[in-house]
């Protein structure tokens, strides 16, 4: 079965052992990309489970439809998703250690979870997880200030992400049609609402930082963030269509 085939049949489906099929086909491309990041500070196998997760991740986004090929699509992914791992474990340094540990334990049984179910885990699944309260999952991760593109944003178990309402192709900005298309989406939202967007995903502040800067709560930004990525998704969706 060639790749096109394979990646519908996953999208129809929702089959996991049709997806480990494509994970293994491309697993070494997460191995070469490992390895180019060695003698940094971090063991190659570390580095290899990291690119190994967002080739899983990679898989379960992909569109085979849109014409991309997948090792095209891939590469740039893993490449961010190291780069982010880097950046966390520097930011982790400086966190007191009762949340680095817990910080570490809910990213691992993230990963658990994603490579069981295919799914995110919500905070309240990990706090179950882990035999915390779902408050000590939010704030251990939040404490880093990290935003991810591909992590859920929301609180309530809808796993919408900052890439749930930009399209998948990697040069995406680089088409003007596109990057119109996102700068009138963006251009629809609220001043407060371009604030949060910029202190969250332009600075990668916290919910904490942003609710302080924003004189709101961190519930309250929480809120804002669903309902702008919400919008957000609906503007482009309209745009693109017209």
């Amino acid at each position: 079965m060639n790749d096109e085939a394979l990646f519908r049949q996953y999208r129809e489906t929702g089959n996991i052992a049709v997806r480990n099929e494509i994970v293994e086909k491309y697993l070494y491309i997460a191995a070469v990309l490992a390895k180019k990041f060695v003698g940094r500070g971090v063991d190659y196998d570390d580095l290899y489970q990291v690119a190994s997760l967002a080739l899983i991740k990679g898989v379960d986004r992909f569109d085979e439809r849109k014409g991309l090929k997948f090792s095209t699509f891939i590469t740039p992914t893993i490449t961010g998703e190291i780069k982010n791992y880097f950046r966390d474990r520097s930011r982790l340094v400086h966190l007191p250690r009762k949340v680095s540990e817990l910080r570490v334990s809910i990213k691992r049984e993230a990963e658990k979870y994603l490579a069981e179910t295919g799914k995110n885990a919500t905070a309240k699944e990990l706090a179950a997880r882990l035999g915390v309260s779902e408050e000590e999952v939010l704030r251990c991760s939040e404490a880093g200030g990290i935003v991810s593109l591909d992590g859920p944003v929301d609180r309530e178990g809808e796993n919408m992400s900052l890439y749930d309402v930009l399209p998948a192709e990697e040069n995406v900005f680089e088409d003007v049609e596109n990057r119109d298309a996102v700068r009138a989406a963006l251009a629809s939202l609220s001043e407060q609402e371009r604030r949060l967007v910029k202190y969250r995903f332009g600075q990668e502040l916290s919910q904490m930082e942003t609710a302080k800067r924003m004189g709101v709560s961190q519930m309250n930004i929480s809120r804002m963030e669903r309902k702008i990525l919400q919008k957000l998704r609906e503007n482009l969706k309209k745009s693109m269509v017209e």
